[in-house]
């Protein structure tokens, strides 16, 4: 089975305000082939802006018989899939833990109803932000990350999904400057 990383990112500048700029990044992964997708909002939050990292990303996807493997700094992301959160959700008529109607219903049935057209998604949490340059930081979240999420991936490998966090960084940035002189 062909074999697709996802590698997502979204952020929102003023998060919580009246007048905020949100932006997303996705990086598509496939072999040798890298795609840069990115886009940017006005009035956002960010949780909205790491979902729609996601589902453009798997929406930009041609085929479904693939095997992807989504890696994200949000854990709102992550945990839902992985914990399965959304099961309960559903079966509570898109109610939370809370007693709460679950916020970002409609970006959450989109994500739900794409990841279930693929032959196998899996979310993994990756490390937002992670310098590089320090060893003992990089060795430290190269543990955590094989450890939390069952795997592992050598440390070249690792460092490579980071360099492509940054990039989904960057480019969800870049997503929320353009926004910003428009």
């Amino acid at each position: 089975m062909k074999k697709v990383m996802l590698i997502c990112d979204g952020g929102c500048s003023g998060n919580g305000s009246e007048s905020n700029l949100g932006g997303w990044g996705a990086v598509l992964v496939y072999g040798t082939h890298v795609k840069e997708l990115y886009g940017g909002a006005t009035s956002t939050t960010n949780n909205i802006m790491e979902l729609t990292a996601a589902i453009e990303g798997l929406s930009a996807l041609k085929s479904q018989d693939l095997e992807v493997a989504i890696f994200s700094d949000s854990a709102y992301v992550v945990n839902c899939f992985k914990q399965k959160w959304y099961v309960k959700w559903q079966l509570n008529g898109w109610i939370n833990s809370k007693k709460e109607p679950v916020e970002n219903q409609a970006l959450w049935e989109t994500l739900i109803a794409l990841v279930q057209t693929f032959k196998q998604v899996t979310f993994y949490k990756i490390k937002g932000h992670l310098n590089v340059e320090k060893p003992a930081d990089v060795r430290k979240w190269f543990e955590k990350f094989n450890k939390d999420n069952r795997l592992q991936y050598s440390l070249e490998d690792f460092l490579k999904i980071v360099e492509y966090n940054h990039l989904a960084d960057a480019l969800a940035n870049k997503g929320i400057d353009e926004n910003r002189v428009s």
